[in-house]
């Protein structure tokens, strides 16, 4: 137990250890409350004075959320011996948490996201008060779990500190060798006398380090056999690297470097992020500090991203999850750019769903005005051309083997490997089944909407036969009126006549093609309904999931006896079967994504592929058909006039036609022909009175039919 005036640490409660000090875990005297503090070693005191003190008052200065807060500066007893009294992380360093098996490909994009915020934040911090940190790396930025649940990462550890303007530059060496700069690692690891002086970019370099291990779960120049054992190809790599890489890899001895200028497919963030990531990257992993971006252009545009907003698109042709990075206040019209960018989906093709629904989008509205989306409800993107599924693309893991010999540390390695990659498998497997939750919600969606399209076509095409039948019904009436052999049925009437024969067979053929199209949606649904009821019953990520627990236990109980380095004869046969027992376990894992999740997956793509064949080209029929509908309609209504107006002409004709034949007639049949006219004009007059009634009546019918309502006495 060792203590100050007001806190108490036991030597075992040790939190991490540098160069020059230790930090535990501490009790406040007076409250119990947790705290962390730094206790120096012996070496710490054979620098400088100025340097001893450097760390304090750069602390005393510094005030942020993301930098690890100092509370006091204490002695131990009579000592006399220094102690930074900080606030306690409880989550550990960033190091810590990837180190854990679930993020050995990387942090997930939201924790990621809160990373890149956090360390943004506190550099901001530094350079506001000219600081450079100078050992920038995942093991110096701490995790604290907020009351939210959501994390919150710090700066700490500023012995390596000092203050430097951006103008300003020095020569000191510090830092941790995987993180240094080009340039200081070549003096300070391969020991070369060099002149070179450093600036401020030097920290640039280690964050752009620490962001592609964040991201990846590995760094970003590993030559053969690892950094620390081959140093001079390290060095290589970082200054020969060709411009705009982010990364190389050296897979065996003197051979060559695979280079990346993208982040790896294990990785987890998204393509939308990955494209505003990695050109952030290129320019701060840039070994000539002369190209090397500055400070101010680092965080505009890192604040950019963190500025924009997520939103969650599944492309229901292709099969694919993107998320699309925008600022609120742009237009529709740019988002619709950046799905392009992502999809290949081109901004006239493209359509959206969302909750069951057509969403209309008007492309001069903001962005901000687009409903809230997450990663469970995403809107549905449907492009109005066949497009090929894609799916989600993925890399398994290598799942090793254990070999037949007995090996303690081998063993616990392989062990850790093994747990990764069936993590890596769930989130594989998860991502499978959830892109198919949204191919069946997708095409549920898309065949509704198809089905109301097909019904409302339809009382359309219904609609459109009653005014049919009101324009033949008239054109009989005014033809028997006018006689076979007038003028009105060889000229006009002729026209209107064979118009009237082209729309009976134009709406015969619209409905009969809207019938079928309604057996092949019955179909595609009877087809969606077991694939649906199947999907449901699937159990893999269950079975996944328990397989994972087996193996992550038997990874811990190999680690502990890794640790006491020796066992007894029995422990080592346990040792041995769980061995076994992991390698089982992890083939049943891959026989369970390969034999089962992955094969239902493919042949749910090949039957939404289908699908969405059939389904766009009914959608192209409806739109076709709507056009017809419309030109009919036109046609007819422009029909109905030219008939009423032909109607209502008709007593003034038939009165100049009795008006000479009864002049004629009357010197030779004056009382009879008198009598006969008298009598047909009486009939003519009810024949009117009822086509006018019939006309009333037909226009109430067509207006309850398009008011969609029922018509009284119908």
């Amino acid at each position: 137990m060792q203590s100050t005036s007001n806190y108490l640490w036991l030597l075992k409660d040790i939190l991490g250890q540098g160069a020059t000090a230790s930090v535990y875990k501490a009790r406040r005297k007076q409250t119990g409350d947790h705290n962390a503090v730094k206790v120096f070693n012996h070496v710490s005191y054979l620098r400088p004075y100025e340097v001893q003190m450097r760390e304090f008052d750069m602390l005393r200065k510094l005030n942020h959320k993301n930098i690890v807060k100092l509370l006091a500066v204490e002695e131990v007893g009579s000592t006399k011996q220094k102690v930074l009294v900080m606030e306690y992380c409880a989550g550990g360093s960033l190091l810590n948490v990837l180190e854990e098996s679930e993020n050995a490909f990387g942090l997930s994009e939201s924790e990621f996201l809160i990373v890149l915020q956090s360390v943004v934040g506190g550099m901001n911090q530094l350079r506001e008060n000219g600081v450079v940190h100078r050992d920038i790396k995942p093991g110096n930025i701490m995790r604290v779990v907020g009351e939210d649940g959501q994390s919150v990462y710090k700066l700490t550890d500023f012995g390596a500190a000092r203050e430097l303007e951006d103008d300003e530059q020095f020569m000191s060496l510090y830092g941790t060798e995987e993180y240094l700069h080009p340039d200081m690692y070549e003096r300070a690891v391969l020991r070369k006398p060099q002149n070179k002086k450093y600036g401020v970019t030097v920290d640039l370099w280690s964050i752009g380090v620490t962001f592609y291990q964040t991201a990846t779960g590995s760094l970003p120049f590993i030559p053969y056999g690892g950094p620390r054992k081959n140093k001079e190809m390290m060095h290589k790599i970082t200054t020969e690297k060709p411009e705009g890489t982010i990364a190389g890899v050296q897979h065996r001895d003197c051979g060559p470097v695979e280079w990346s200028k993208e982040l790896p497919i294990t990785c987890r963030l998204s393509e939308g992020l990955k494209f505003l990531l990695v050109p952030i990257l290129a320019n701060i992993l840039e070994a000539d500090q002369a190209k090397c971006w500055g400070f101010d252009q680092f965080f505009a545009e890192t604040n950019d991203i963190l500025h924009r907003s997520v939103i969650h698109i599944f492309s229901l042709q292709q099969a694919t999850v993107h998320k699309v990075y925008v600022h609120s206040y742009n237009t529709i019209n740019v988002l619709m750019d950046a799905i392009f960018r992502q999809t290949g989906v081109p901004a006239v093709e493209q359509e959206f769903m969302y909750e069951g629904y057509y969403l209309e989008l008007d492309l001069a509205q903001q962005v901000h005005l687009v409903p809230k989306t997450t990663e469970e409800r995403p809107i549905i993107l449907v492009s109005k051309e066949q497009k090929a599924p894609i799916g989600i693309t993925y890399k398994e893991p290598d799942v090793p083997t254990f070999p037949p010999m007995f090996d303690l540390i081998s063993d616990a390695n392989l062990a850790k490997i093994v747990t990764c990659a069936v993590h890596q498998l769930l989130r594989i497997t998860k991502s499978i089944m959830k892109c198919q939750d949204f191919i069946l919600r997708g095409v549920y969606w898309m065949l509704a909407i198809l089905k109301e399209e097909c019904r409302k076509t339809l009382q359309r095409a219904a609609t459109l036969n009653l005014k049919l039948d009101f324009c033949k019904s008239t054109m009989m009436r005014i033809q028997k009126i006018y006689g076979p052999h007038s003028r009105m049925n060889q000229s006009d009437g002729g026209d209107v006549h064979m118009k009237l024969q082209l729309t009976v067979h134009f709406l015969a053929t619209i409905s009969q093609n809207v019938q079928n199209s309604q057996k092949q949606l019955d179909q595609i649904a009877a087809q969606w309904s077991n694939t649906n009821d199947i999907h449901h019953k699937d159990s893999t990520i269950g079975k996944v999931e328990v397989l994972l627990e087996k193996v992550s236990a038997i990874h811990q109980q190999l680690k502990k006896d890794r640790m006491r380095m020796k066992l007894q004869y029995n422990d080592e046969q346990i040792h041995k079967f769980e061995k076994l027992n992991m390698g089982i376990h992890a083939k049943k894992v891959l026989a369970l994504v390969r034999e089962d999740c992955e094969q239902k997956y493919k042949k749910l793509l090949t039957c939404v592929k289908d699908w969405m064949r059939i389904a766009c080209d009914i959608r192209k029929q409806l739109r076709s058909f709507g056009e017809q509908c419309e030109s009919l309609h036109c046609d007819l209504e422009n029909c109905e006039a030219y008939l009423n107006n032909m109607f209502h002409q008709i007593p003034l004709k038939l009165e100049g036609d009795q008006s000479t034949t009864k002049s004629t007639a009357s010197t030779v049949y004056p009382d009879q022909k008198c009598m006969e006219m008298a009598i047909r004009m009486k009939q003519l007059k009810q024949e009117m009175e009822h086509v006018t009634k019939e006309l009333q009546q037909n226009n109430m019918i067509i207006q309850s039919l398009s008011d969609g309502q029922k018509p009284q006495g119908v």
